[in-house]
């Protein structure tokens, strides 16, 4: 039971690397903090959405095209144990992004939102120390560092006296820390696993279009967030695991000067409601070297009406992967089929598009090294 444990958790890290929904990527595991010994670990996922959809009157029923690009991801982690009782990890993820562009009507696409476009890009780099008490507790907790960069343009005749707007974020790093604990019984590969990782607020030096020449300051804050994870033997090669992710998206709220100003007070660039994701999976060795996986995603809808930067309402997807160990080293990967949920993008509080029937697949490897 306790060779299954490393593995299949390893794989349900993987796998599940990153998602096309809001803003969410990485998940923030900190799976690499539980491996035995000193432990090493590269992973790369790639995700291609399809995110499209039409507009409402009084822009006709014109296609949208496809808004949101293909992203990739890459993770890098160390975990060495200190001594039999204390551990220290150090992991780099990009918790948080956005790739999305309207095509312009001119280009097909939307006469409404075309040539609207969200990027966003983050880079955590983040160390935990764990402390073992010897009694299957274990508390852990750490500081982050996280580098943000953005730019948003606001476009289409649905946007009125904002169409043409943008605004340019400087790059920035802000600063976090994550808690929690977990409860092990080893003989029945069980872990119960709880962290909460704050938020973490960027000011940053910003441009806007409506403001030629001028720099002024706007705070961009990443949300915190809950992370649930446990996984129990059930069976003889067999591992039950799963989690529940709480994201905090209330507090991105992204309000440059100029755009306040111009706008009811309190109207933030993109407003996003909080999520719920619910992951349950098994696991199965069916040789020493070689196990699968498959496990299923559910994030919890909110209102259809949703911003034009984030136009995914919930989720449901399927993972299936496998993993391969030879002595030291660990290979692990998979494959994610998703079906997002359908929205409502609007505008002052009016509907302008209606977007349904969209997808997402994507893949992930990892190389683990234990030495």
């Amino acid at each position: 039971m306790k060779k299954i444990l490393g593995a299949t958790a390893l794989l349900a890290a993987s796998t599940t690397l990153a998602s096309a929904g809001n803003l969410d990527r990485s998940g923030q595991s900190i799976a690499p903090l539980f491996e035995k010994g000193n432990y090493a670990e590269f992973s790369f996922g790639y995700v291609n959405p399809s995110v499209s959809g039409n507009d409402l009157a009084p822009f006709g029923n014109t296609a949208t095209g496809n808004v949101a690009d293909s992203f990739s991801q890459v993770g890098l982690a160390y975990k060495h144990q200190l001594n039999e009782n204390l551990s220290f990890a150090f992991i780099i993820d990009q918790p948080f992004g956005a790739d999305l562009l309207y095509p312009t009507a001119a280009a097909g696409g939307s006469v409404g939102l075309g040539g609207t476009l969200a990027a966003l890009d983050t880079e955590a780099f983040t160390g935990i120390l764990r402390y073992d008490f010897g009694n299957r507790f274990s508390i852990h907790g750490g500081l982050k560092a996280q580098q943000l960069s953005a730019n948003v343009a606001l476009s289409g005749l649905a946007y009125g006296g904002l169409n043409g707007y943008t605004v340019n974020f400087d790059d920035d790093i802000g600063y976090g820390y994550l808690l929690g604990a977990s409860y092990e019984i080893p003989d029945i590969a069980l872990r119960v696993s709880l962290t909460y990782n704050s938020e973490v607020d960027h000011d940053v030096d910003t441009r806007e279009s409506f403001a030629p020449g001028v720099v002024s300051n706007t705070r961009i804050t990443t949300p915190d967030s809950w992370n649930l994870d446990f996984q129990t033997g059930i069976a003889k090669d067999t591992l039950l695991f799963g989690g529940v992710r709480w994201v905090d998206y209330s507090e991105v709220n992204v309000i440059p000067s100029t755009f306040g100003a111009v706008t009811p007070a309190g109207t933030s660039l993109v407003t996003i409601e909080d999520t719920t994701t619910f992951t349950l999976g098994v696991g199965r060795k069916f040789t020493e070297a070689f196990s699968g996986a498959i496990s299923v995603q559910y994030e919890t809808e909110n209102s259809p009406l949703v911003s034009p930067l984030a136009p995914t309402n919930g989720r449901i997807g399927l993972t299936v992967g496998g993993s391969y160990t030879h002595e030291s080293m660990k290979i692990s990967g998979g494959i994610n089929y998703s079906k997002l949920g359908n929205a409502t993008p609007r505008t002052g509080g009016t509907a302008r598009a209606n977007f349904d029937g969209n997808d997402s697949i994507g893949f992930g490897i990892k190389v683990g090294y234990s030495y």
